[in-house]
């Protein structure tokens, strides 16, 4: 029974990979398409509000333990798992780590603080702001892919895992 723990695992990364996922989806969707349709001022204070409230959120936490957990997995799948389920975990993990949190890290982030130090109503604001637009939504078409990529990776390997 107690190998029994990584099948679980496996479904549960899968599910947290997917629902961060989701938000990404959400935002290359609808609302970052809604906020650059609005007047740049109001864009832009509604973008600084969100990346603002996302330290407090359940999503900062489902994406921010996916990382380490990630590549926990990996490293068990790499010395315990055998056959196509280990490819599919180690898959799994490389993809959202580099595809997800490092994006997040090197593109998006760092564009969301260059944001949030602008005067929203300034017009050099405005400026940035065409350009953070598309720049950050097609980052963020990546970590979209990437995150349900790596669901896919887990629960392919949670399904062969448990057969």
């Amino acid at each position: 029974m107690f190998a029994d723990w990584i099948v679980y695992a496996c479904v549960i990364a899968a599910l947290a990979s997917g629902l961060v996922a989701g938000v990404f989806l959400t935002f290359s969707d609808f609302v970052m398409r809604s906020l650059i349709a609005a007047h740049p001022e109001g864009g832009v204070e509604a973008m600084q509000n969100i990346n603002r409230k996302v330290y407090g959120s359940v999503f900062l936490v489902l994406f921010s333990a996916m990382a380490p957990v990630s590549v926990a997995l990996a490293v068990y799948a790499s010395l315990a798992v055998t056959g196509a389920a280990a490819t599919w975990i180690i898959a799994g993990a490389a993809i959202y780590v580099t595809s997800v949190f490092l994006v997040t890290i090197l593109c998006n982030v760092p564009m969301n603080r260059r944001l949030d130090r602008m005067d929203h109503a300034a017009g050099e604001t405005a400026d940035y702001w065409r350009v953070y637009g598309s720049v950050w939504t097609r980052w963020n078409h990546v970590r979209t892919a990437g995150s349900l990529a790596t669901s896919v990776c887990f629960l392919i390997a949670g399904v062969t895992l448990a057969q």
